[in-house]
């Protein structure tokens, strides 16, 4: 029995040293030349990001900088990227660990543990994922009022109009930039492989608890009724670890339900309103804008949103079946082929441009749903009170619309009609389209990010504690099975739960085939 397996095996917190030393590279991405080039280009980008948000702060030129101040616009913004690293990288940690026997990390973790006994209690993941969905809306939404310019023609350190044109308007690269490696990526590397480290810590549980009351006020519960629709319409059952609901439970549970429709319904027809009236953010920046222009670009990108969240959960889905059942109809095999291109490099590919294009479409969302009535001037909408004109102002309905609309729904769609989803010719074009900005680089600085953070945390890839799959199958602690029928009417997705702890990771590169896999077995 070798090192690891017998600490597995007695779980005791000590790592071992000669085990550590053969698993501490075995996920590190091997260096060429033009990867050495995108690293260096990627982390200049980000660092003039970095100087242009602060620039845009210090002139008063955000929403939170012009209504407060710039040190609480920049407080704000700090805390809010902080926090949105925490929220993306305990996701990857808790859909990654529930196929592993939490014995093998319960004494050399205890809050790891403490997260993992609460989020895989019964339904708890799928709560905390319709919980922390919202919750990366909604810090989003904020870095966007803190970060983002109010008029990106404004002189900005006395950069040229293209520069300004590309970086703070559209597609407005800097804030992307910063977001995305700052407050995505960067996390979302060290926890697809250390997940066990990277949520011992109190922050960890601590947003896990915040998302969990996110969904027990009941805002997202509308997504509940699309998931019963579709589980209607498919004829798939949804697959609970919990028994039927009581009485009081029940009307509760779709009390909230019908709550959540009311909300939803409030937040369209104040934006709505507002489009057609000519009184949000998008409107102020650019008059030439229609009103409705305005609410067709509202809906277009809530659709893109829709599409790129629905197809990680389309494309990992059909990652497990055979080559002959991914698609049925020209697209759907274009789509694959094309995905799954020599030993499967584009689905990691996909995943990070999806990522850069989801994050341009929230803040644009955010740009239109963000009103400029001015309270106390006698056109509130519908008639609220100032202070709720001036929350409205900052948009956040628009996260609630996000979230349920083009979010969750189309997540819930892709899991139940995973086939469809890639035999639709948008799902072709935007798998295209991601591939093409993953190519140019412009978040490679996320690994390098990644890499210091690691060292200076003392990070351990999950093998060090828990072994390889292989190796806790040997020391009979084998994982639990994971399947496609799983992933009906669930967000967690067959994607993420497909990658075992301690195995190839979609963020290490190229991952072997389904059938390449077969052919090896």
């Amino acid at each position: 029995m070798s090192t690891v397996e017998a600490s597995a095996a007695s779980a005791a917190p000590e790592v071992d040293v000669t085990k550590a030393s053969e698993h501490d590279s075995v996920h590190d991405v091997k260096l060429t030349p033009f990867t050495l080039f995108r690293y260096v280009a990627s982390i200049g980008l980000l660092i003039f990001s970095i100087v242009l948000v602060g620039a845009l702060i210090f002139t008063g030129n955000t929403r939170v900088a012009t209504d407060a101040n710039p040190w609480v616009a920049l407080i704000v913004c700090i805390l809010a990227v902080t926090w949105l690293t925490m929220i993306e990288g305990q996701q990857a940690s808790l859909v990654g660990l529930p196929p592993v026997d939490p014995d093998l990390y319960k004494d050399s973790h205890p809050l790891t543990y403490k997260n993992a006994a609460l989020a895989f209690k019964g339904d708890n993941l799928d709560r905390y994922l319709m919980g922390r969905q919202f919750m990366v809306l909604l810090v989003v939404f904020t870095i966007n009022q803190c970060a983002a310019p109010l008029d990106p023609n404004a002189d900005v350190l006395g950069l040229p109009a293209g520069v300004k044109q590309v970086f703070l308007d559209v597609p407005g690269l800097g804030m992307i930039i910063f977001t995305c490696i700052l407050g995505q990526l960067t996390t979302q590397v060290n926890a697809s492989h250390c997940m066990i480290d990277a949520i011992n810590n109190y922050f960890a549980l601590f947003t896990l608890y915040t998302c969990m009351v996110v969904e027990f006020t009941g805002i997202m519960h509308s997504s509940y009724l699309i998931q019963n629709i579709l589980a209607a319409i498919s004829g798939k059952p949804i697959i609970t670890n919990e028994e039927p609901p009581h009485r009081a439970t029940f009307a509760f549970f779709w009390g909230r339900v019908l709550m959540s429709l009311a909300i939803l319904g409030f937040c369209l027809a104040v934006t709505l309103v507002a489009l057609f009236e000519g009184n949000t953010a998008i409107s102020t920046k650019y008059p030439s804008i229609t009103p409705g222009l305005a609410v067709f670009l509202f809906f277009f990108f809530m659709f893109i949103v829709g599409m790129l969240e629905g197809m990680q959960i389309a494309f990992f889905a059909v990652a497990k079946l055979p080559a002959n059942e991914r698609g049925t109809s020209f697209f759907g095999r274009k789509t694959c082929e094309l995905l799954f291109k020599g030993n499967g490099q584009n689905l990691p590919g996909f995943m990070i441009g999806r990522q850069l294009t989801v994050v341009a479409s929230f803040f644009l969302v955010g740009s239109i749903t963000s009103l400029t009535i001015v309270p106390g001037e006698g056109n509130n909408i519908f008639g609220v009170s100032d202070g709720a004109q001036a929350f409205l102002n900052y948009g956040f309905q628009g996260a609630v619309i996000t979230t349920i609309l083009a979010s969750i729904s189309w997540q819930l769609v892709a899991s139940a009609f995973p086939i469809a989803f890639l035999n639709n010719p948008i799902t072709y074009i935007l798998l295209v389209v991601a591939l093409f900005l993953e190519w140019t680089g412009l978040c490679s600085g996320a690994w390098v990010l990644a890499r210091v953070l690691k060292k200076g945390l003392k990070y351990n890839y999950d093998e060090v504690y828990v072994g390889t799959p292989e190796e806790r199958m040997a020391n009979n602690h084998a994982d639990k099975e994971m399947t496609v029928e799983q992933d009906v009417g669930h967000l967690a997705g067959g994607g993420f739960q497909g990658h075992l702890v301690g195995s190839h990771d979609a963020l290490d590169g190229p991952i072997a085939s389904k059938d390449a896999i077969d052919e090896a077995a």
